[in-house]
């Protein structure tokens, strides 16, 4: 498969990217196609400029010059792989900002004529695997505020984007005062979901 692995960390030496470096190692061991975006790394510009906002509803279309590779590589993924951690429970304001401006009109969706519900066009992304860190407790993402990013992610992003996409979402707990053996079987769990693309 075509798989696009993003990492939002602002650290290279944190455990979300050497989750990462799992995850790239692991997909082109197993032959896939595999390009990555390290945001941070990469300098990426998360701000959703004036001009890219103005032309979101441009007879002329949205003016993703500034960012025509990203968009060329999410239009291309039949996987996405996210790695990042979450912050405030939301996500990193850098994968907000790849989100604001790869996820684009034209790109990730079309306007409707009538500008009533958008529309699909990430017709090949067929699997998404999200990758988190939380310093928190599992019980505060899940029963006191019912896992935000995961809904974010699979209503809003891939259900009005990539609706026929699976969302796997793998987030490791208490992340700052994890033990190897937890760590270790959470690695296993990316792992097997890793090997089930096809």
């Amino acid at each position: 498969m075509k798989c696009l692995v993003v990492i939002a960390h602002p650290l290279q030496d944190s455990l979300c990217v050497s989750l990462a470096r799992l995850v790239v190692d692991a997909l082109t061991a197993d032959g896939h196609e595999v390009e990555t975006e390290s945001l941070y790394a990469d300098g990426f510009q998360p701000a959703l400029s004036a001009d890219e906002r103005s032309s979101y509803y441009a007879a002329s279309g949205y003016d993703g010059t500034e960012v025509d590779a990203q968009l060329a590589r999410l239009s291309a993924a039949e996987a996405l792989v996210l790695v990042f951690p979450t912050w405030w429970f939301g996500f990193p304001a850098m994968l907000k900002g790849w989100f604001d401006r790869v996820w684009a009109p034209g790109h990730a969706y079309r306007h409707a004529s009538d500008l009533s519900a958008i529309e699909p066009a990430l017709h090949g992304l067929r699997r998404t695997i999200a990758i988190t860190t939380l310093g928190s407790p599992w019980w505060v993402d899940w029963l006191w505020l019912r896992r935000p990013v995961r809904r974010v992610l699979a209503r809003a992003l891939l259900g009005a984007c990539a609706p026929r996409c699976r969302l796997d979402m793998l987030s490791l707990y208490r992340a700052e005062r994890v033990e190897r053996g937890r760590l270790e079987r959470f690695e296993r769990r990316i792992l097997a979901r890793l090997r089930a693309l096809r």
